[in-house]
């Protein structure tokens, strides 16, 4: 197991931004999933010479799924768990490369996913990316596996045993045609574990696994309002290696799986294959070919495998394009196609076929993010209140596509994380969408800003995603003129909370980068004055409360303090906490006796004036407590200028379960900045903004600040 995983939340954070700087998560150097080591996990049964089980995906029906696929389903009554060699008699992983005809469908709801890896065998460069070469069940078979999956930004390698589900001596689920071929059965056993079990790939979007086994992106094309060269399209994605899928939408969950007249399957996913122009009766026609991952139920129609199309071909094409097996692959003509399926999916590996008959490559940029419940997840623009709490990208487009043409061409595709994964607790998809804000002129080459909301109540959005949808992901190709731009990522509804990733793909080169506020404290000067200058009144209020020794100790302050705060009715508290007080004298004691004199509480109660100055200033709804996003105006009121990541941590950390802070929980993470910020300036004496601390010192200062 690999140490990292053992490391604390925000250390793993840290360390996992420092290994992605470093170059892991490139295909070369995928991240190991579950820190399973596949050389060292394979080493290990060679010499114990025993098969592998993986302990991480085991052979048991919570493999399988949780409800239709779960302990109590008729549907796993009966399944067991098989090795290649012991369901047939010479079991191969890949036989003559892996062709369409290895992949037809089980009992499971997975055929977007199985039309993505059909596609995927018609380039074998991209193939053995996901499935790498060397495996077999040969001399040396140790029944371990390994693929790899790109998972939102980063390549994920996954390691499985080749136990498989079989019910009635057959696999369950994805299988080959001749029954002796694993590789595709392994494969989806893999993508099955990534996602925590079979029952998790029931339903999607092609798009979701030809983006899985490539990293690229997808665009879709509604059939209806296809564009007059989509045919051009299709050919040259075809030619390039693109991965294409097609469906027809239901209309009601009655068509879900049902068959047309001429064996179309409605709400299924096909890839699309291959294209072609025939002579047929003296004119040209364009076919195109579509395969069915169920590896049967085909197209009826014209063109299909025995019509009489084929019969006015000439005989060297009739010969080179005609398929008379039942195989589950076939042709039509492209208006066929267009009048019969509803959606066409492109997933370009490399973004120069996006751009129609343009061969230029797009510049590329690469986001994580996430919305958090009270700190980032601010949800869309018909909530103003929130909505500038989501995190913000700016994009500057400097080169129009053409001359004489100011507009600039643009694809952005946002995506939510692990949310199949999620299933299993009952979470599904978030609706997700973007708005693109035109930079305001006197912010224009800024980069540290997080802009505010008196800023998006004062202007409209420039362009935007289509719609809040609960995809995966929401991609828009978009045209603007050359200018600096804020893409604003959300969910529909605030508070929702989700990672991501938000990816650009600009037609020229440009640059971005995520907006965000540059960490800043300015903290007033405090005013120290000698015990002479003191007013008479507040020393006579410190002796009735420090008592005999003049000095006020954690007890005393908290004490004080919780009786002054009791008196101020309009203000939510639970009281300090000894914590807090504790907090404070840390603060203020200058000479460490771990108690405040007449001047240090004298300073320190200036200071808790203000910070109810403030807070009063900016709970606006005079609720007592301050929202999340009135406390992160109120920071920076107080001095204290925070990127997203510490204001999430601060709302994690201050807040009460409804997501607001009170005054107590105010004052003291006031408080805890200000010394973070003071002990950091103290220990940099070279003032270069780094310190160094051996662990003794580190230990110290978290124990202790």
């Amino acid at each position: 197991m690999e140490e990292r995983i053992y490391a604390t939340g925000m250390a793993y954070r840290l360390r996992s931004q420092w290994d992605r700087d470093e170059g892991l998560g490139q295909n070369h150097n995928a991240v190991k999933f579950l820190g399973q080591d596949f050389e060292r996990l394979k080493a290990q049964s060679v010499q114990s010479r025993r098969l592998f089980e993986d302990t991480y995906f085991p052979a048991t029906v919570s493999s399988l799924g949780f409800k239709e696929l779960g302990p109590t389903s008729s549907k796993t009554s009966g399944v067991r768990w098989m090795r290649p060699p012991e369901i047939c008699k010479r079991p191969e992983f890949i036989v003559d490369g892996a062709t369409r005809t290895d992949i037809c469908q089980g009992a499971l709801g997975d055929c977007w996913l199985l039309a993505a890896i059909a596609s995927l065998t018609l380039n074998d460069d991209l193939l053995h990316r996901v499935v790498p070469h060397g495996q077999d069940f040969a001399r040396g078979y140790t029944g371990i596996f390994h693929f790899q999956f790109w998972q939102f930004g980063e390549w994920v390698e996954v390691v499985i045993d080749d136990r498989l589900p079989v019910k009635d001596g057959k696999l369950l689920f994805v299988h080959s045609v001749e029954g002796t071929e694993f590789w595709s059965a392994l494969l989806e056993k893999a993508y099955a574990k990534l996602n925590g079990c079979y029952e998790a790939l029931v339903g999607g979007s092609t798009s979701e696994g030809f983006e899985d086994f490539t990293g690229g992106v997808t665009e879709m094309y509604e059939l209806r309002k296809a564009p007059s060269d989509l045919f051009s399209i299709i050919g040259r994605a075809v030619e390039r290696g693109s991965l294409l899928g097609c469906s027809i939408d239901i209309t009601s969950t009655h068509d879900m799986e049902a068959v047309t007249f001429k064996k179309l399957v409605k709400g299924h996913a096909y890839s699309v294959t291959g294209v072609d122009e025939v002579v047929y009766r003296g004119n040209m026609t364009k076919l195109v070919r579509i395969r069915n991952p169920w590896g049967e139920v085909e197209w009826t129609g014209p063109w299909s495998d025995n019509s009489r199309e084929w019969d006015s071909v000439d005989r060297s094409v009739r010969s080179r394009l005609q398929n008379r097996s039942d195989d589950g692959e076939f042709w039509m003509s492209f208006s066929d196609f267009l009048r019969e399926f509803t959606r066409l999916e492109i997933c370009n590996l490399t973004p120069d076929a996006l751009q129609k008959s343009q061969l230029k490559k797009w510049s590329t940029s690469l986001y994580q993010g996430e919305w958090r419940r009270g700190s980032t997840a601010g949800g869309c623009r018909n909530f103003p209140a929130t909505f500038w709490l989501n995190p913000q990208f700016k994009l500057v487009l400097q080169h129009p596509d053409a001359p004489g043409n100011s507009e600039c061409s643009f694809l952005v595709g946002l995506m939510q994380k692990d949310r199949r994964k999620k299933r299993r607790e009952g979470k599904d998809m978030e609706t997700i969408g973007f708005a693109v804000y035109e930079v305001p002129d006197q912010m224009v080459g800024k980069s540290g800003v997080h802009l505010k909301r008196d800023f998006f109540l004062t202007h409209a959005s420039s362009a935007r995603s289509e719609l809040f949808i609960n995809l995966r992901e929401v991609s828009s190709r978009l045209r603007l003129p050359a200018g600096e731009y804020i893409i604003v990522p959300s969910t529909f509804e605030p508070n929702k909370e989700a990672d991501f990733v938000l990816r650009v793909f600009s037609e020229k080169p440009a640059k971005s980068e995520e907006l965000d506020d540059d960490v800043v404290a300015n903290i007033p000067p405090e005013v120290r004055l000698d015990e002479s200058q003191i007013d008479d009144g507040f020393k006579s209020l410190f002796r009735q409360l420090a008592g005999p020794d003049m000095e006020i100790s954690v007890t005393e302050l908290q004490t004080i303090l919780n009786r002054i705060i009791s008196k101020h009715k309009d203000l939510k508290t639970d009281g300090f906490t000894k914590e807090a007080c504790r907090s404070m004298i840390n603060l203020m004691d200058a000479d460490g006796s771990g108690k405040l004199g007449l001047t240090e509480f004298h300073i320190l109660w200036e200071k808790i004036k203000r910070y109810l100055n403030i807070f009063r200033e900016f709970d606006m709804d005079k609720s007592g407590s301050m929202s999340s996003y009135e406390m992160r105006m109120a920071l920076e009121s107080a001095g204290f200028k925070l990127n997203n990541n510490l204001f999430q941590l601060i709302i994690l950390r201050y807040t009460e379960e409804d997501m607001t802070v009170d005054f107590d929980n105010f004052v003291t993470c006031l408080v805890r900045l200000e010394t973070m910020y003071k002990t950091f300036n103290d220990l940099d004496t070279d003032h270069d903004k780094v310190i160094s601390l051996n662990f003794f010192q580190w230990i110290t200062l978290t124990m202790f600040a």
